[in-house]
């Protein structure tokens, strides 16, 4: 076969196909035109290479194919653009939509850690339960303190975000079974409160607060969010609406998902906060002002951007062509 020939022939075809393929937008007409061109030059092609596979004329036709090809199975976005979607749009209102269900788990553990705390704090038979005074004394001196400063300030906030953001991860992925949340936050603040009653009953709460509050602000906050996503796909099986029972857990499994992927920055920034600020030298107020500056971002970005977002009709899930199907279909 004569390869110029050829392309002489067919040339205006391949010409058009590529024209279609770039426009912008297409009449019903145009678009049948570039799916008949673009079967007819898949058989030029395979005639092609079955004669000259390496020649130029191949790989031009693979390019012009592969351009119209776009066109029918449409063009993923760049990564650049999922990111900004993700942190602008999805994060933001999946992190709205659980804001009074965070609330309510932030109250739950502030209630118990309270009464912990003024348990431990004012019953001495409920102290040497917990500890005997010389391991209190010991804890509230030295134990506590130490803590945050004994290693190096990055390798710490390192292994307090990967700790953290195994647990935030733990209470979305298993919020399902309704029982993991509740423990977490039961646990996590019985042992808060307990740590605040020992240090009431030496008399030193103001040394307890400000080491805890400047990263606990945000730190704990990312426990409740994360608990409240967990409990949220629970929910979807106990009462999934007018939607099945499969499609509302998969639907809350992956808007929820995208919660845990956010808490990881979340609890990053919370780890920073953790190595850096609360052993550092700054007066408390300061200290703890940098951690109330931390909560107050985070909650203007899901107030703000999350209810925009969620207004418009976003719920952190994944796009319909990318989460695919709902229903069965032939």
């Amino acid at each position: 076969m004569d390869l110029d020939a050829f392309a002489a022939v067919n040339a205006d075809k391949w010409a058009r196909l590529q024209e279609l393929a770039r426009k912008g937008r297409l009449t019903g007409a145009e678009a049948d035109e570039l799916l008949a061109l673009y079967q007819s030059t898949s058989g030029h092609l395979s005639l092609v290479r079955s004669v000259a596979p390496e020649s130029g004329l191949s790989a031009s036709l693979s390019a012009k194919l592969a351009l119209a090809r776009t066109r029918f199975t449409g063009a993923r976005s760049n990564a650049t653009a999922d990111l900004a979607r993700f942190f602008v749009v999805a994060l933001p209102a999946a992190l709205y939509r659980l804001t009074w269900p965070t609330l309510a788990c932030g109250t739950a553990f502030v209630l118990i850690a309270a009464v912990y705390g003024a348990w431990i704090g004012s019953s001495p038979e409920a102290l040497r339960a917990v500890a005997t005074e010389t391991a209190a004394a010991q804890y509230v001196d030295k134990d506590f303190i130490n803590y945050y400063s004994e290693n190096p300030a990055a390798s710490f906030a390192g292994a307090v975000w990967t700790n953290n953001a195994w647990i935030a991860a733990q209470a979305v992925a298993l919020g399902i079974t309704g029982v993991w949340v509740p423990m977490i936050l039961f646990s996590n603040a019985q042992g808060v409160g307990i740590a605040a009653g020992i240090f009431a009953s030496a008399g030193k709460s103001d040394v307890f607060y400000s080491y805890i509050l400047p990263h606990g602000l945000m730190e704990l906050t990312a426990v409740f969010v994360a608990s409240a996503a967990g409990l949220r796909i629970f929910w979807a099986v106990v009462a999934p609406g007018p939607r099945t029972r499969g499609r509302a857990v998969a639907e809350e499994g992956r808007s929820l998902i995208t919660v845990a992927l956010g808490l990881v920055v979340v609890l990053f920034v919370s780890g920073l906060v953790e190595g850096f600020v609360t052993p550092s030298p700054l007066p408390a107020w300061a200290r703890i002002g940098i951690g109330a500056a931390v909560l107050a971002a985070y909650w203007v970005y899901v107030l703000v951007l999350g209810r925009r977002a969620f207004l418009a009709g976003e719920h952190g899930d994944l796009r319909p062509q990318d989460a695919g199907y709902t229903e069965i279909a032939a």
